[in-house]
């Protein structure tokens, strides 16, 4: 299974995030974080990360006869390069979008599960909206925006850190409504 394909799957996805920070986690803590997800179906998705490389095994333990394994993410393992990205096909591109975006609504609904979620006292947004931009605009609000969440996405676990989902969505839209530059005067 090349990377593209292992990624871009919803539960893979999840199982992605809950592993980033450096935190090592069993397929039963998985599960656990996972409750809407069978536990089946997260068994073979590890199952399916580690064989990829993706999560490899920290330590193993012997619990009540079987091995327990504990894996950690192998972050470089989860990029999709540039290159990569270049070579998807337009049908790559959506099938990966539908990936993303129902791996952000599990999650989303998971946060909204959770007992006293409060969306206001977590700063929850998701806004959306136009922004009219040149190409040499375009390209420096991307590397900035680059910047900003590079930089954060080095932060490590520490007291008073707690993880957020940061889902960042760019494309081209449609041209909607009357050309601005257009001359409207009767």
């Amino acid at each position: 299974m090349d990377t593209l394909e292992l990624l871009l799957h919803p539960v893979r996805l999840r199982i992605v995030h809950a592993m980033s920070g450096g935190h090592t986690r069993t397929t039963s803590d998985l599960c656990a974080g996972l409750p809407d997800v069978p536990k089946t179906t997260v068994y073979r998705h590890v199952g399916l990360l580690a064989e990829a490389g993706v999560l490899e095994v920290a330590d193993e333990q012997r619990v009540h006869g079987a091995v327990e394994r504990h894996y950690r993410l192998r972050r470089e393992r989860t990029v999709i390069d540039a290159d990569a990205a270049a070579s998807m096909s337009l049908d790559d591109h959506r099938s990966g979008f539908a990936a993303a975006m129902a791996a952000l609504h599990a999650e989303f609904n998971a946060y909204l599960d959770r007992d006293g979620a409060d969306p206001t006292a977590d700063s929850v947004g998701y806004r959306q909206g136009t922004v009219w931009l040149s190409p040499e605009e375009l390209a420096e609000m991307v590397d900035v925006l680059r910047d900003v969440v590079v930089s954060r996405s080095r932060n490590k676990p520490a007291p008073g850190r707690s993880p957020h989902l940061l889902s960042v969505i760019l494309f081209p839209a449609d041209q909607a409504g009357p050309d601005p530059q257009a001359d409207h005067r009767p």
